[in-house]
């Protein structure tokens, strides 16, 4: 399956993690000269594609900030659990994970994706179905941090079943009252952070499944912060309090 990555950073960096088969770059006529266009062109030249001069109208029916350039590409190459817990092997690391339980909406992947590439996560996890995929909108989403990041589809209740095996400590992220404080729960060593569906949260077997459910403050009159906030938000404690260690 092909299908086409707009936008100079997500080109870009699709170039750049040399991750997927490349076949087309398009050009806008016009398109301003820049040190990062003339990147992409040298990339894609490195692996024998030449950059194609076409009219803006062309990319406009591929997609509407589209930054004058689009490649062509295989679809997205997704890992699995095993070769992301070798991922963290090879950095010596303690393992460093996200699951997410049926996020629906893009712009929220793209987020969680983006976040989780600048903490340095291992790898990420969704499910196989009824959840949003890694697209070329999420790709958008993500500033191309999806190309960089491996990523696995997997059923997630029985991805934590495996996790907990291994030795991982799952944290699901939520606001109920039977969740602790996410200041008061050890957040190193090998470990797995959960965040749920935009609108209903994790699913009850994935949140049954977790070892501790963690919130965030609320001082002020909302009762939530969205999925992609709250889930960057934990994250970035977790990378914070596993550099104390």
């Amino acid at each position: 399956m092909k299908e086409w990555i707009t936008g100079k950073n997500p080109v870009l960096e699709t170039l750049r993690s040399r991750r997927r088969d490349i076949f087309r770059l398009l050009v806008a006529n016009g398109s301003e000269e820049s040190n990062r266009l003339n990147l992409i062109i040298s990339l894609a030249a490195a692996r024998k594609v030449t950059a194609e001069r076409v009219p803006r109208q062309r990319l406009d029916g591929l997609a509407e900030n589209h930054q004058g350039v689009a490649l062509e590409t295989s679809g997205y190459p997704y890992s699995s659990l095993p070769e992301i817990l070798a991922e963290a092997t090879r950095r010596n690391e303690p393992l460093f994970l996200l699951l997410l339980d049926l996020l629906q909406n893009t712009q929220n992947l793209g987020t969680l994706l983006r976040t989780a590439d600048a903490v340095g996560v291992h790898g990420v996890v969704i499910p196989l179905r009824r959840a949003a995929g890694i697209t070329p909108a999420v790709v958008t989403a993500s500033a191309g941090a999806s190309e960089h990041i491996l990523i696995c589809q997997a059923n997630l209740a029985q991805a934590i079943t495996m996790l907990k095996e291994a030795g991982v400590w799952v944290v699901g992220l939520e606001g109920s009252p039977e969740a602790r404080p996410f200041d008061q729960v050890n957040l190193n060593g090998a470990l797995a952070i959960v965040v749920g569906n935009e609108g209903e949260g994790m699913r009850d077997l994935v949140r049954r499944s977790c070892d501790w459910l963690v919130s965030l403050p609320m001082l002020g009159k909302i009762e939530s912060l969205n999925a992609a906030v709250a889930g960057s938000v934990l994250l970035y404690h977790a990378l914070l309090s596993r550099r104390k260690s």
